[in-house]
């Protein structure tokens, strides 16, 4: 038997290890501008070395930016290029295998809990400068909260076998419910904004409408009611009457609304019954907490040279400074050998701090200048013209990996003249082409099987799945069965064989 013994060995490989100071740093390109002023005011409290620079003369004085990073910009046109960007090698950019899926963004527009605010691994090696606890707090806050009543129609609206344009218009719907559920946009206004008609908005609103609470999305108190009666199959005429004359049932003029309702003591009893047992604020269940007005990231304005001008919202941008002569006080005056490695913790924690905020801006310009370049024609002509787009394409466009992307889309929101969009709206999937021509969009494929579909007439005109690939084929559309089949399911389109069925029986 071999006996046992001990030996060294020296053995060469790779690795890669994220520092602290890295793990901050993507973890900032993630937060919503109204995280990040939580986060940068818990810093601002651990940290004695940093300080806000609010362009005071006085604080000019005593303060001076880190050498690190140069101040953001917070304003630059947009210049389009051929051949895309430059390359770019920033620190914040993720690794290649730190990817948050393959599904497209303007598909799972409601995704922001599930995948933006898990934390990032272990921030205790930071040191009493560190920011584990504000990490912690914000994440433990966001986790804890109720589902907000847009979050839960944003859910069902991505269940709801929309297209991709009836899903961005069921999305700026929802935008425009109020705390109790009512919708406060008007569909004229919608319209225009958007490049629609306001029947084909209408639309999409009475499908909406059948969302959970039910009652959501109502014009009226009347409209808000009347949904639920109608759920429960108690909209007759008496009872639609009685909605009608709200303002009787206010002033408790009985006799007039039997009169109006054509019914007797009994059912009027009945029917004033049934309407107290509505809920007039569907929304109001939905508590969480307070809602708050989305602040745009990103402004995009039409340049009078021509084309998209495309500036950060400078209100948005945290502006610190690393505090020299403070430093060199508290450096000067440090004894033990403790008190001198806090001070360089805080010192090097502000630096770095000062520049992944600078980082933070020129990277959300920078996806936010690629997107409006590929969805210039949404912004010129409505919601009908978004192009095919995914992380992909804009990654390879500006040198960044599709993870430092996706965090960048996350709870950013860009300011167009067409409405404020969350930059995940801009990302919709595409199907090939089979004369290798441009993709076409999933968007405008779906459109053409729902027409398909509702131009049958009669029983003999009822499309297989099979019939419509060799159609959309002719048109040069790349797709396979299963793909024409998981759109019409999505759409709620019975097979052709219940379509058949239900023609036959009338």
């Amino acid at each position: 038997m071999a006996g046992l013994g001990q030996k060294l060995e020296i053995r060469q490989g790779q690795g890669l290890v994220i520092t602290p100071q890295l793990q901050q740093a993507i973890k900032l390109l993630q937060l919503s501008n109204m995280e990040l002023e939580a986060f940068v005011e818990g810093e601002l409290e651990r940290n004695p070395l940093l300080a806000r620079d609010d362009n005071d003369p006085d604080r000019a004085e005593s303060t001076e930016p880190v050498e690190a990073a140069d101040a953001p910009a917070d304003r630059a046109e947009m210049i389009f290029e051929e051949g895309g960007s430059a390359a770019a090698t920033d620190a914040v950019d993720a690794r290649p295998d730190d990817v948050y899926g393959d599904a497209s963004p303007g598909e799972k527009t409601s995704d922001r809990l599930a995948d933006s605010n898990q934390p990032l691994g272990d921030w205790s090696t930071v040191g009493r400068g560190g920011s584990i606890e504000a990490d912690e707090d914000l994440l433990d806050r966001v986790l804890r909260r109720e589902i907000s009543l847009a979050e839960h129609l944003q859910n069902q609206a991505a269940l709801m076998g929309f297209t991709p344009v009836e899903h961005a218009v069921a999305l700026a719907l929802i935008d425009g419910v109020d705390e109790g559920g009512y919708l406060r946009v008007e569909l004229l206004e919608l319209a225009d904004r958007l490049g629609w008609s306001v029947e084909r908005i209408e639309a999409v609103l009475v499908r909406c409408q059948s969302f959970e609470p039910t009652g959501v999305l109502a014009r009226s108190v009347t409209e808000c009611l009347a949904l639920q009666l109608k759920e429960k199959n108690r909209l007759d005429p008496a009872m639609q009457t009685l909605l009608d004359n709200l303002e009787l049932v206010a002033r408790r003029d009985f006799g007039q609304l039997r009169a109006l309702c054509g019914v007797d003591d009994e059912d009027m009893a009945e029917m004033m019954a049934e309407l107290k047992a509505l809920t007039p604020r569907p929304g109001a269940a939905f508590g969480g907490e307070p809602s708050q007005t989305v602040v745009a990231d990103v402004f995009v304005k039409p340049d009078p040279a021509g084309g998209w001008r495309v500036e950060l919202n400078a209100d948005t941008l945290p502006r610190l400074l690393v505090d020299k002569r403070y430093h060199a006080v508290v450096q000067a005056s440090a004894r033990s050998d403790e008190d001198k490695t806090f001070v360089a913790e805080c010192s090097a924690q502000a630096a770095w701090l000062v520049k992944s905020l600078d980082q933070r801006a020129k990277t959300i310009l920078k996806v936010a200048s690629e997107i409006v370049r590929q969805q210039d024609a949404f912004l010129a002509f409505g919601v009908e013209c978004l192009r095919p787009l995914n992380l992909k394409t804009v990654a390879d466009a500006i040198g960044m990996h599709e993870s430092t992307v996706s965090r960048v889309t996350s709870n950013k929101y860009l300011a167009t003249p067409r409405g404020l969009f969350e930059l995940k709206f801009f990302f919709t999937s595409a199907i090939n082409s089979t004369d290798g021509a441009a993709s076409h969009s999933a968007e405008a494929v779906r459109h053409k099987i729902k027409l398909m579909i509702e131009a049958e007439s009669a029983e003999a005109a009822v499309l297989s799945d099979d019939r419509i690939v060799e159609i959309l084929k002719e048109a040069g559309v790349d797709i396979a069965r299963r793909t024409v089949a998981k759109y019409r399911e999505a759409l709620r389109i019975p097979s052709s064989v219940e379509r058949r069925r239900l023609l036959r029986t009338g």
